[in-house]
């Protein structure tokens, strides 16, 4: 640990020597950073798949998609809009800014520490590495130990294909976090469990360092009407709970089902498992494994001890393999429903109605994502404004939490701070607020010097008065 946090020290007094000299700030140079990334993406998708492939079994397909065509889409949506989000926004004018000029400025942070998370050890590191090269600012990054072929392979990588003095990677394990987070940066993007979310935020806490937390806090849940499409219902919740082994922050942790649906869409999970992954999902192609031997006995505890197995259920400890399951008869004190659960494991609650749901939901933590299925609309309006949670998506799963033009993020116990796209920029950005002053009007301004006059006062009344009634605010000269 000594060693690592001498490196991680040299490392950001690099970065900090590279920011402060201005290196990262101008356009030009992130616009090729950004193409540089790209390229990167490109030019090593094999090295990439063989990565992700000995990590989590997980299928070219699923890496192609879910990893390295979403960072691209990031990277390049930065590089067609970053001229129009680097220009300073002019603010509304009123009666005592006339003359002037208000301007909103952003100007980057600094050195920042973006912590990724194994689940998805591509996107989750390179999609806020896009937000802070587009906001000008010099970076650390540092993988999880969970992928170590894919974290290696960013740390091999990256500094062929970026600039060595403004972008660094770190093979820090999460026990060591704290310590480097207490180095000091100007801000800390983490993303993983709750736990390991607070430490992170203890440890920023002691040197004032703001941080933006994505943390797979609460259970995300999955409501499906009575009134809904059952076999597309059943076909976009197989694919959101089984992609990559069910090892997401962002699918559906559990379905709450009406009592009237139950049957058919038990039924018809069975059916898409079986069209998904055939009758033996250890031999599909198109099926993951779990990222280490600790998740495996985890999720197999806890899927042993709650509910009763509907389909699946099978367990193969030497290859990390476990079925993809689903769980009935599940209630809210199993212990399935109590942990976060990285894993190919749905449980299914059964609901008498919307009101029963709503509740249910709003009892427990915020999540991230909340997923309700019903050609309802009314239906749909209900649980997306009766229940808080950082995202919410209607007749499908985890999209929501992929695109560019929406900001992701969490809220309460699944964390805090968004990103994707344009509020990537923003999180790593400060909005500077300027007011440029024009030294003509000296003739009004005199009002507001000492000595204090009522004639004085009496004139600043009457026209904060003027502006309030024409602009809805008020506005002392």
């Amino acid at each position: 640990m000594k060693t690592l946090l001498l490196e991680c020290m040299e490392l950001l007094k690099r970065a900090r020597a590279a920011f402060q000299a201005g290196r990262a700030f101008d356009e030009s140079f992130r616009q090729v950073q950004l193409e540089a990334l790209v390229r990167m993406l490109v030019e090593h998708e094999c090295d990439f798949v063989d990565a992700l492939g000995r990590d989590l079994h997980k299928p070219r397909f699923e890496t192609v998609v879910s990893e390295l065509i979403l960072v691209k889409n990031e990277a390049l949506h930065a590089i067609n809009n970053l001229k129009k989000w680097m220009e300073p926004q002019p603010v509304e004018r009123n009666l005592t800014t006339t003359l002037d000029e208000c301007l909103v400025v952003c100007e980057p942070l600094g050195v920042v520490l973006i912590v990724g998370a194994w689940c998805s050890p591509v996107q989750l590191c390179l999609v806020p590495l896009v937000g802070a090269i587009a906001a000008g600012n010099c970076v650390i990054l540092n993988p999880s130990e969970c992928s170590s072929h894919t974290s290696e392979l960013l740390h091999h990588l990256i500094p062929s294909y970026l600039d060595n003095e403004c972008y660094h990677v770190t093979l820090a394990g999460v026990n060591d976090l704290a310590e480097i987070v207490d180095l000091k940066f100007d801000h800390v993007f983490f993303t993983g469990n709750r736990e390991d979310g607070g430490r992170v935020a203890q440890a920023a806490a002691r040197t004032l360092t703001p941080v933006t937390l994505v943390l797979g806090g609460g259970k995300n849940p999955c409501y499906v009407d009575q009134q809904c499409d059952i076999p597309t219902t059943a076909r976009r919740i197989t694919w959101a709970r089984f992609h990559n082994a069910g090892q997401s922050m962002v699918a559906p942790d559990y379905v709450l089902c009406h009592a009237e649906a139950k049957a058919q869409l038990l039924q018809a999970l069975r059916c898409c498992l079986l069209q998904f992954y055939g009758s033996d999902p250890q031999e599909s192609r198109s099926f993951g494994r779990i990222v280490n031997l600790e998740n495996v006995h985890r999720t197999t505890d806890l899927l042993r001890r709650s509910g009763k197995v509907a389909v699946g259920g099978q367990v193969n400890e030497a290859d990390k393999y476990i079925a993809p399951t689903v769980l009935c008869d599940v209630i809210d004190s199993d212990p399935i429903m109590q942990q976060e659960v990285f894993g190919p494991v749905l449980p299914i609650l059964t609901v008498n109605s919307i009101d029963e749901a709503i509740s249910f939901i709003s009892r427990r933590e915020k999540p991230l994502c909340v997923y309700a299925y019903s050609s309802n609309s009314k239906v749909i309006s209900r649980l997306m404004s009766e229940t808080s949670s950082g995202s919410f998506c209607s007749n499908d799963s985890v999209l929501q939490s992929l695109m560019v033009v929406l900001p992701f993020g969490g809220v309460g116990a699944s964390g805090m701070g968004s990103y994707h796209g344009r509020y990537s920029f923003d999180t790593f950005s400060h909005r500077k607020s300027c007011l440029l002053r024009n030294s003509c009007i000296e003739c009004v301004t005199y009002l507001r010097y000492p000595p204090y006059e009522e004639r004085n006062l009496s004139l600043m009344t009457w026209a904060s008065s003027l502006s309030q009634k024409s602009q809805g605010w008020c506005q002392i000269l």
